[in-house]
């Protein structure tokens, strides 16, 4: 179990209010892609490692998209409707994620439209999310995780989601800017604390969710980043299917994707690990987390299997690694 520090440092409230309560963020950060046409359902699902044919309307899960080498080239929720799929992923993702799809637009009936600029977002997180929600005339009970269903709220209509949350509950509001506005307001008059990007990157250390372009590189494979979820393997063909099907039938890959327990100095991304001397990993996201115990120094990133298995102690330029299971449940435990 990760050891917590002793306190020297006063506690984020809005970090605590996603960890104990009910928070709210607005999502500028994310961009949505809407696939349309005859073809929408059968080519996306030969682009992406998950399987699009087997998605009913209102529901969704995660992708990676490869190159035919098996890198991930980007990642992506994809939520299937009536006449459309809708792929969710970070904003500053769109043009390449874009230009990366197209290239394989063929004979296809198939239209890829940017309609990032027609949504606007809230994330609402925290053990008393729902009940926060119910309380503001939002039921989040029947719906699923990775659903999504259109509802009516104060003669407008939202797009609620029940998003990806490894940790603490999460939900996705998505409506006009005006509605967004309301529901804001409306949030903050049930209680609940608004919250900025810094305590939604700590929640993601906690969580242990891996990020496009930090985390996730278009040199990773799948497998590395112990995102099982994003991964079908009797969905039939897709682009890069060759390399995940020959690693999984050959056996785990060399690096695993893990969090870590940081003790001494804050290093910075890119950092590399090392065990007997030698460089056996690297960490990619680093952060401390400001908790009532005390500022919790943690990090995500690569290990050797072989290293991680062997239980050597992994060090870096001035500190230990100590390995923790994700998501990292004991520090919320403790508060």
């Amino acid at each position: 179990m990760i050891a917590i520090a002793s306190p020297h440092s006063a506690a984020s409230v809005s970090l605590l209010a996603l960890l104990q309560s009910t928070a709210f963020a607005t999502l500028d950060q994310t961009g949505w892609i809407a696939v349309t046409g005859d073809d929408r359902v059968r080519w996306l699902n030969g682009m992406t490692t998950n399987s699009i044919q087997q998605l009913q309307p209102g529901e969704g899960n995660y992708n990676f998209l490869l190159s035919a080498q098996g890198r991930i080239q980007g990642d992506a929720y994809a939520f299937a409707q009536a006449d459309r799929i809708l792929l969710e992923t970070d904003r500053s993702r769109l043009p390449a994620m874009i230009e990366l799809l197209d290239r394989f637009i063929i004979m296809d009936d198939v239209e890829l439209k940017d309609i990032s600029a027609e949504r606007n977002g809230l994330v609402i997180a925290g053990p008393n999310a729902a009940a926060t929600l119910a309380h503001i005339g939002i039921d989040t009970a029947s719906l699923a995780p990775l659903n999504l269903r259109a509802i009516p709220w104060q003669e407008a209509e939202i797009t609620l989601i029940a998003a990806y949350s490894p940790l603490v509950p999460r939900f996705e509001l998505w409506a006009g800017a005006a509605t967004i506005q309301a529901l804001t307001e409306a949030l903050s008059n049930a209680g609940a604390q608004s919250v900025g990007q810094a305590d939604l990157e700590h929640l993601r250390l906690l969580e242990g969710t891996p990020r496009y372009g930090v985390d996730i590189r278009d040199r990773e494979l799948p497998q590395e980043t112990e995102q099982a979820r994003a991964l079908h393997f009797a969905k039939g063909c897709y682009l890069g299917q060759e390399i995940v099907e020959r690693i999984r039938s050959r056996g785990n890959v060399h690096r695993a994707f893990h969090a870590f327990e940081l003790v001494g100095d804050l290093p910075a991304p890119g950092t590399a690990l090392e065990a007997d001397g030698k460089p056996v990993g690297e960490l990619t996201s680093v952060a401390a987390v400001p908790l009532p115990t005390g500022v919790q120094q943690l990090a995500l990133g690569y290990i050797r299997r072989e290293s991680l298995d062997r239980g050597l102690p992994l060090t870096y330029p001035g500190g230990e690694a100590r390995p923790v299971a994700l998501p990292i449940r004991a520090v919320v435990e403790s508060l």
